[in-house]
């Protein structure tokens, strides 16, 4: 009962807040993410009522497989952004987008959190720089992906930004094991050619081939139904049974071997999008299906936040070094080649705002961090926290005010949009 009235009271304060902030101009992921502080360990869960809000951090995490399989369908839908018709035209500049997005945000706060380590040897040093910087790289494929569907954006930064997010954040996975293997050679003193170039190319490949199979398959076994409410449920199959794929570990000889969740799903979706001729229909289908789901992975985003964090002021110092580095590699990065590349102007403006949401994929980031670095893993994970909360409140505005002064989202959508389930 516990577990079906925390669900409950967490969409339920989700949607309420919501209509908070409408009148404000807020996006809706921005009341998710409020209400599950609200709902979360350090506002409600202080009654310590079981089934009342989130009493502990123990007990949202016990909730992190509805968070998994949100991200799969997250990224199974930006996936689907990726058809050979849009490819044609922006695929190479999206390319060269988000690698320079990722690897300026990298350099900049490598570069910061280097110097600072100078200043405040005490509260981190160069693996942890190192690492943050990596971490830095990744954009939320998911708030942006709300906003845009929130506010039925349409134009060239919209059309520019999915794909970059999509491949940012596969630049972001080589850059991070990279950045994690040097930090590591440092901490153990010696170079690790394995866990710095072949496993994370290993992961990139297996990936990659993984989701092109699974959506093959997928587009095949469509063929066999033709009742809607069958496709969709077929189409959800597969992106569950993507997500429990990409949970598999391995070894290939000395090689240690796994999945990326985000970039398995991806391919898939793009393979599907494109092998499928009714896959526009079934997606649209798919975004209604989803709503909920969404709406419960944001206020859970936001209940896993430690608000603790502002209580120590030297991770506050360095969080916001890293906040501001990283906007900044952001922007100029996005900026800049996007004027290389010959985008519109509206791009080269406002497209590097639409990057800064973070979350989901740092945070998985910090996950292996915490492994790989013990000695550095509290510390990585409270600067990362902190940014994220940051980013996660801030960045859906950001987002959605880009989008607009960009003209791409319609005055007329402002007033009618009721949020991802059209409430």
């Amino acid at each position: 009962m516990e577990v079906l009235l925390s669900l409950s009271i967490a969409l339920f304060a989700g949607l309420m807040m919501t209509r908070v902030c409408k009148p404000l101009g807020l996006p809706a992921v921005t009341g998710y993410l409020v209400a599950g502080i609200l709902v979360g360990p350090y506002c409600l869960g202080q009654l310590g009522v079981e089934g009342l809000g989130f009493i502990s951090n123990e007990n949202v995490e016990a909730f992190k497989i509805l968070s998994e399989a949100a991200l799969g369908f997250i990224a199974f839908t930006i996936g689907n952004e990726f058809r050979l018709s849009t490819l044609k035209h922006i695929g190479k500049k999206a390319v060269i987008i988000a690698i320079f997005g990722a690897v300026a945000a990298t350099i900049l706060v490598d570069g910061a959190l280097i110097g600072l380590s100078f200043l405040m040897p005490d509260v981190i040093d160069i693996p942890t720089a190192l690492t943050l910087g990596a971490i830095a790289s990744a954009t939320a494929p998911a708030a942006t992906l709300m906003v845009v569907r929130q506010y039925k954006a349409k134009g060239p930064v919209t059309q520019m930004l999915l794909p970059v997010v999509a491949i940012d954040d596969a630049v972001g996975l080589i850059v991070f094991a990279v950045s994690l293997g040097a930090a590591n050679a440092i901490n153990v003193g010696h170079m690790d050619v394995l866990s710095i170039a072949v496993e994370p190319l290993a992961e990139i490949i297996l990936s990659i081939a993984a989701g092109a199979v699974f959506g093959a398959l997928l587009s095949f076994t469509e063929k066999f139904f033709h009742s809607r409410s069958k496709r969709l449920s077929i189409t959800v199959a597969y992106v569950l049974m993507g997500v429990a794929i990409s949970k598999l570990k391995f070894n290939i000889g000395p090689v240690h071997c796994g999945f990326s969740s985000l970039l398995l799903l991806m391919m898939m979706g793009t393979v599907f999008c494109n092998m499928c001729d009714f896959s526009e229909e079934l997606m649209d289908r798919l975004d209604r299906w989803t709503g909920p789901l969404f709406a419960l992975f944001f206020v859970l985003s936001g209940a896993e936040l430690q608000l603790d964090i502002f209580t120590q002021w030297t991770m506050v110092l360095v969080g916001v070094v890293y906040i501001i580095f990283r906007c900044l590699g952001k922007y100029y990065g996005a900026g800049i080649s996007a004027k290389i590349t010959h985008c519109e102007p509206t791009v080269q403006k406002y497209l590097g705002i639409t990057l800064f949401p973070q979350a989901g994929v740092a945070l998985g980031m910090t996950l292996i961090a915490q492994t790989t670095l013990p000695e550095q893993g509290a510390t990585i994970t409270n600067i990362t926290l902190f940014s994220v909360m940051i980013y996660e409140l801030v960045g859906p505005l950001l987002t959605k005010i880009a989008l607009t002064k960009a003209g791409e989202i319609k005055p007329e959508e402002r007033k009618s949009s009721r949020g991802v389930l059209h409430h």
